[in-house]
């Protein structure tokens, strides 16, 4: 059985992995060394828990840890109302901290929806695909998601809420949602929008958003960040300045450089061609695991893969996006590239689904 799965893998989606994981701890080398490296030995501790974590999930099938969902499901949520009352970091109460490391849970939270999501979703439709379109049946998967999507706006973490909204995106058009529910969603999104900014979002997210139309409106303060991130990208020109070189970068103009900006540090001292070989992975990554999700054995492996290229697709967009000036900043971390444990462990669980789902596929199977 192991050997069967071993063939069958889409070995594709491991090393997209492992290109992003070698760029980004060289990234890290070049953004941690006034810091005596403390970033960047702490991600490669990470990286050794992650990759057995991985290598177990792989082999232990994924029907049957959709079947224990349920009981992760609560436990997640049980972290993150715990998560609430901890002392905010950066004005966010998203973290558990364990001595001198850190526990996200909302990370974790995103593989645990999405296979709650795919576990409800085949249970509704054992009589029928169209039982999702029954309002009831519908509802029951939108309280699904709302609730730790509710706990995690609460943090406040709206990146991580978008990711798990993308996620479900994903998850109920591979499911054969009827198009009057998502016109009807698009509608509502375009009447809440403004509702939202003007009586719901606090004042930080409003002024990202100002920030965001128009960056000068506070090139010291709330547009300080994007406006060197962008300066960092354009200095960087084809080659790059070369590792330990970048302006922006070792001069401590782009900051978070680890974390959120880390894209933004690979293009200026990387330059360009690194910085799109590292989209065009991304690509690679996300089109292989659709088509994980379009070959796999059942509806419940292919929610669950869907919903996995969904969470890669918007952090990818996300990131990358914000530090080009071209979409508001979020704080979403790029996959296995940007420093953080809890995202790299959460990151290569995912990658260790959408392998354990693509292990057990019927390896003929070709889909127009």
């Amino acid at each position: 059985m192991k050997r069967k799965i071993i063939r069958n893998i889409e070995w594709g989606i491991l090393i997209c992995t492992m290109l992003l994981i070698i760029v980004g701890l060289v990234a890290l080398t070049s953004a941690t060394q006034n810091s005596d490296y403390d970033e960047l030995k702490k991600q490669i501790l990470w990286v050794c828990i992650s990759i057995p974590v991985m290598l177990i999930i792989i082999f232990v099938d994924y029907e049957t840890i959709a079947k224990i969902s349920p009981v992760f499901y609560g436990i997640i949520l049980i972290l993150l109302v715990g998560v609430l009352f901890t002392e905010p970091i950066n004005g966010a109460t998203s973290w558990f901290n364990i001595g001198s490391f850190s526990l996200q849970p909302a990370e974790f939270a995103k593989i645990i929806c999405i296979l709650m999501l795919a576990f409800v979703i085949t249970k509704i439709q054992r009589k029928g695909r169209d039982e999702l379109s029954r309002v009831p049946k519908l509802l029951l998967v939108l309280l699904t998601f709302a609730v730790p999507t509710g706990l995690i706006i609460l943090q406040p973490d709206y990146g991580t809420a978008l990711a798990f909204v993308m996620a479900l995106i994903f998850m109920l058009f591979a499911a054969g949602i009827k198009k009057r529910y998502i016109i009807t969603a698009i509608l509502i999104v375009v009447i809440a929008l403004p509702l939202l900014y003007f009586f719901v979002l606090p004042e930080h997210a409003k002024t990202r958003i100002d920030v965001f139309l128009n960056p000068d409106l506070d090139p010291r303060g709330a547009g300080y960040n994007v406006i060197q991130s962008k300066l960092a990208i354009g200095a960087g020109e084809l080659f790059g300045m070369g590792l330990f070189k970048g302006n922006q970068t070792q001069l401590g103009y782009l900051y978070p450089k680890t974390t959120d900006f880390i894209f933004s540090m690979i293009a200026e001292e990387m330059g360009f061609i690194v910085a799109a070989g590292i989209i065009i992975v991304y690509v690679i990554l996300i089109t292989k695991a659709i088509y994980v999700a379009k070959t796999a054995k059942d509806d419940l492996g292919s929610y669950i893969a869907i919903g996995i290229a969904g969470v890669f697709f918007f952090h990818m967009v996300e990131n990358i996006g914000m530090t080009m000036g071209l979409l508001p900043i979020t704080g979403i971390p790029l996959p296995f590239v940007s420093y953080g444990g809890s995202s790299l462990l959460s990151n290569f669980i995912m990658i260790g689904i959408l392998l354990n789902i693509s292990g057990r596929r019927k390896k003929a199977i070709f889909i127009d």
